[in-house]
């Protein structure tokens, strides 16, 4: 117990052998005077049960990265955290290389690279440049950004400059204690299993930090480096910028337009980048937030800067809106993969939910492409999709216009992985929603996109305004012609994983032990269930083997009942939350 101090040590005896071999880890690892000194607060504190709850667990490597509340221990974020998911990937990608191309790069000059970005949040910064010390030690070029950018911006990166993968430090839209660590493999996408349980075995490989200079942020620069470090920024704005104007449909009309429109960065990263696509576009009416245009880690009006949560955070936009006659307001979260949109109806804002905005965008899409396409690409070529849990919307419109409509998992990495295939094999891939008002337009970048969603919106609100119309007008007669969708989703909590567990295992059976659609539950208020999907036991009623095409998972909960009427309800659980979510849709026939 030399690592520990002496009049300490007495104290770390009494602990369980676990607890001690963690402490005296951390205290070996760690050079942050700020966490060590409050791991060390506690010891004297002989505080147990939080020394337990900090280090006795730890982040595990998901999906979609990590995220966490920055706080010493292994269970937190924090330099130390950052130092062995850094090596730990940096590790897995050099592994993933070697299976590919036998031998080293055959150079002095690095063969592989990795692009770095981070957004406004406290210590994004010094992560972002921790995780550079990283995959410069192991041989990569790294393309860190010398200031915050959006997270769309790193996938986007990844792909223009061919790397290895990219690294995106932010926690979106978490409250300000929070910090992340989000992975894109070469292909752009976020990174599915096993590359996930994969990149955590190497972490646990890798825990010791490869020597000091793993903490030396302050000598790594541009100038230094010997072009191991570039800074893509100004690069990437012009390319990034250039794909989205030429991308453009109606860039004429939205600088004709007099439409008026707010635009919120709710301190985030967005108000440069988005600003800057107005100009390319010649918007001239747009309007910032003046209070929320700037980056800061404290969010100092807003306390949960989602735009997903509707009007509460809209406030401030709605105070400018009225100063400067503005009838439209665009909103991104914090790092700028996402699009929230409201509108002005007499002296009320209808602020539209994902699943609305999805109807808009993908209608919008679907006819520009219709009308530039005159059919040189086969509609059955063309592809949009939305997640399990999101509206049915494009599905209906693409039975009655031809186009193909595909399905997935929750989440953007399922969506961006099947789009990425989909434009390997030469199929026109135009756009993909989520609920959690998540979009991604055209094959620009494979992840939701905050910045080129809301340049297509405004296009359409330009187009709308010059025919006297609105984008809520736009949306029921897009009902009106496919018929009504209307959603409810909601959630409850509940802190007691068995009792979700039996919640589900009743549900399932109702009836006597599974192995059919009667088993499960049959009806609701008299409504017949015409199906079951049932992806925590491996279950679909509709399959002539009864096995679904979605991925399954015996660690998780997702259920689904189609009513004979068209309604449709998902339940399931979160994999960040102790809640089980439900997400509910009625689908009218259009002569109803």
């Amino acid at each position: 117990m030399a690592i520990i101090p002496t009049d300490l040590q007495s104290t770390v005896a009494a602990f369980s052998a676990d607890l001690q071999q963690k402490v005296t880890e951390w205290l070996q690892w760690d050079k942050n005077e700020k966490t060590r000194q409050s791991i060390l607060d506690l010891i004297k504190d002989n505080n147990v049960a939080r020394l337990s709850e900090l280090l006795l667990q730890r982040q595990a490597f998901g999906t979609a990265g990590i995220r966490a509340l920055m706080e010493p221990g292994f269970n937190g974020l924090n330099d130390l955290v950052i130092i062995q998911t850094s090596q730990g990937l940096a590790k897995y990608l050099v592994e993933l290389q070697q299976k590919v191309v036998n031998g080293g790069d055959g150079g002095s000059k690095p063969q592989r690279s990795v692009v770095i970005g981070f957004d406004g949040r406290y210590n994004s910064l010094r992560f972002a440049k921790i995780s550079a010390r990283a995959f410069i030690h192991c041989g990569y070029k790294v393309y860190l950004f010398s200031r915050v950018v959006p997270t769309p911006f790193v996938p986007f990166s990844v792909r223009h400059f061919s790397a290895s993968a990219g690294v995106m430090v932010t926690a979106s839209h978490n409250p300000k204690m929070y910090n992340g660590y989000k992975v894109y493999l070469d292909n752009g996408a976020q990174i599915l299993s096993p590359h996930d349980r994969n990149i955590q075995a190497h972490i646990l490989q890798n825990q010791a930090p490869w020597g000091d200079f793993m903490w030396d942020t302050d000598s790594l620069t541009y100038e230094s480096s010997e072009q191991w470090l570039v800074d893509p920024v100004e690069e990437v704005m012009e390319r990034y910028m250039s794909t989205l104007v030429g991308n453009a449909t109606q860039a004429p009309l939205v600088a004709a337009t007099d439409l008026h429109a707010v635009y919120t960065a709710l301190h985030g990263v967005g108000h440069e980048c988005l600003t800057e696509a107005f100009k390319r576009l010649g918007f001239r009416h747009y309007f910032p937030v003046l209070t929320q245009k700037d980056p800061d880690p404290e969010f100092p009006t807003v306390v949960f800067p989602n735009p997903e949560e509707g009007q509460g955070v809209l406030d401030e936009s709605i105070r400018t809106a009225t100063e400067s006659n503005s009838t439209l307001i665009i909103a991104n979260d914090p790092d700028s993969d996402r699009l929230a949109a409201s509108e002005l109806h007499g002296t009320e804002w209808r602020v539209f939910n994902g699943n609305e905005l999805g109807a808009l965008l993908g209608w919008w899409i679907w006819s520009q492409f219709e009308e530039r396409n005159k059919g040189a690409v086969p509609k059955s070529d063309v592809f949009m999709t939305s997640s399990a849990v999101s509206s049915k919307i494009l599905e209906t419109i693409a039975k009655r216009e031809g186009f193909t409509w595909f399905e997935t998992l929750t989440g953007f990495k399922w969506m961006g992985n099947y789009a990425v295939d989909l434009h390997v094999k030469g199929k026109t891939v135009l756009f993909a929603f989520e609920e959690a008002i998540g979009f991604m337009v055209g094959t620009q970048v494979f992840d939701k996109d905050g910045i080129t969603g809301a340049a297509t919106l405004l296009q359409l609100a330009a187009y709308l305004r010059s025919k006297g119309s609105t984008l809520l007008d736009q949306l029921n007669e897009i009902y009106r012609t496919y018929g009504f969708h209307y959603s409810i989703n909601s959630y409850f909590i509940c802190h007691d994983p068995a009792k979700i567990e039996r919640i589900f295992n009743r549900v399932a059976d109702l009836n006597g032990p599974n192995s059919y659609i009667s088993e499960y539950i049959s009806e609701v208020n008299g409504i017949k269930v015409v199906r079951v999907r049932d992806l925590n036991r491996g279950y679909d009623s509709s399959t002539t083997d009864k096995k679904p095409t979605l991925p399954t998972s015996t660690s998780s909960f997702m259920l689904t009942l189609y009513f004979a009427n068209g309604s449709v309800i998902t339940f399931r659980t979160s994999g960040t939350e102790p809640k089980i979510k439900y997400y509910s849709e009625m689908v009218a026939d259009p002569s109803q």
